[in-house]
């Protein structure tokens, strides 16, 4: 039997990872469930309920203004003033307008497939990622810490070579795992769309930019298992990549946020990784910078920096490429007893 297809199965076999694959599937179907079960369709006979409902609004609206001019007229027949109570004229100024009372506001929330399923791609790229970086650490992790690694290399001496079947067999994992629950995902808010909401306007340009984003989102989830998987292998620990995960959120999402912020760094938020993660999934991110505003001297357009995808595959694919060399060369020159 090869050495990739015993890792697939090693993988597959570790309670952790059914454990993360049972808690995201029940984590996803809940957020499609509640969202569904959420959106009504809009039919001829709501939206009439809706107008009926705000022209009760109008006219009840209508019945309390003329009430209260009334009260405005008969206070100041009685000589009182009225303006501090009433307003100038009694508000006659303030009568209530049809266009007030907007029938959509009494309409229920209704899923939009076209507007609204880019957003719950990112919500499925965050869930998968999560998914990726605990299996991805642990999977390595878990053979350092309990003497595997060495028993494997025992039997397969070539160190990288074991190492990079085991990141193939996690990456093969992770991709399998995303387009096969992805195409659920889809399916599960196009369902909910057709039915309890609207597909208006999806159009062949639509579904091809949906494609693009959730290509986006999988070339994200491999590379935050890749990350986890280096760095608990350079550790030998799962700790490691925990840990390090910490300490990136802290300094970059924290630290570095309160030190541009406190030195009013123009465009601070460049240095902050989560930026360019943004900027890779959502094609592009604006900065502005407000400081290089005088607004005692009118009105002024703040400064605009714009990061697009290519910059944020620049910044992520370096980092993760990074963390790569330095597991495989540790795992080359260090000790592995």
């Amino acid at each position: 039997m090869s050495l990739y297809v015993t890792e697939l199965r090693r993988l597959a076999k570790r309670r952790l990872t059914r454990l993360l694959l049972v808690l995201l599937v029940l984590g996803l179907a809940g957020v499609a469930t509640a969202f569904t079960l959420s959106s009504h369709k809009l039919s001829p006979e709501v939206v009439a309920a809706a107008q009926a409902e705000s022209d009760a609004q109008y006219r009840q609206a209508l019945k309390d203004w003329e009430r209260t001019v009334a009260d405005c007229d008969a206070a100041k027949a009685r000589g009182e003033n009225t303006e501090e109570r009433f307003g100038p004229n009694c508000g006659r100024d303030w009568q209530p307008q049809p266009e007030m009372f907007d029938p959509k506001w009494n309409l229920p929330y209704q899923f939009d497939f076209r507007s609204e399923f880019p957003l719950f791609i990112a919500v499925f790229a965050g869930a998968l990622a999560l998914f990726a970086f605990i299996a991805g650490a642990s999977f390595v992790g878990a053979e350092w810490s309990t003497g595997g690694m060495m028993n494997l290399l025992l039997w397969r001496p070539k160190r990288l070579a074991v190492l990079g079947t085991k990141l193939a067999a996690l990456l093969t994992t992770v991709l399998g795992v995303s387009v096969v629950l992805g195409a659920f995902w889809t399916l599960a808010f196009w369902l909910t769309g057709r039915y309890r909401g609207t597909t208006e306007k999806v159009t062949a340009g639509v579904w091809q930019s949906l494609g693009l984003d959730g290509l986006r989102a999988v070339g994200l989830i491999l590379a935050v298992g890749a990350v986890a998987f280096a760095l608990a292998s350079l550790g030998r620990h799962t700790a490691m990549a925990l840990g390090a995960a910490v300490a990136v959120f802290a300094i970059s999402e924290i630290g570095i946020r309160i030190a541009v912020g406190v030195l009013s760094v123009p465009f601070g938020e460049r240095y902050v990784l989560s930026t360019y993660a943004q900027a890779w999934f959502m094609k592009q991110v604006k900065l502005l910078d407000y400081d290089a505003c005088q607004f005692a001297k009118g009105q002024c357009e703040p400064a605009e920096l714009l990061l697009t995808w290519q910059d944020g595959a620049l910044v992520l694919g370096i980092g993760a490429a990074a963390a790569l060399v330095a597991g495989f060369w540790a795992m080359r020159r260090r000790d592995i007893a």
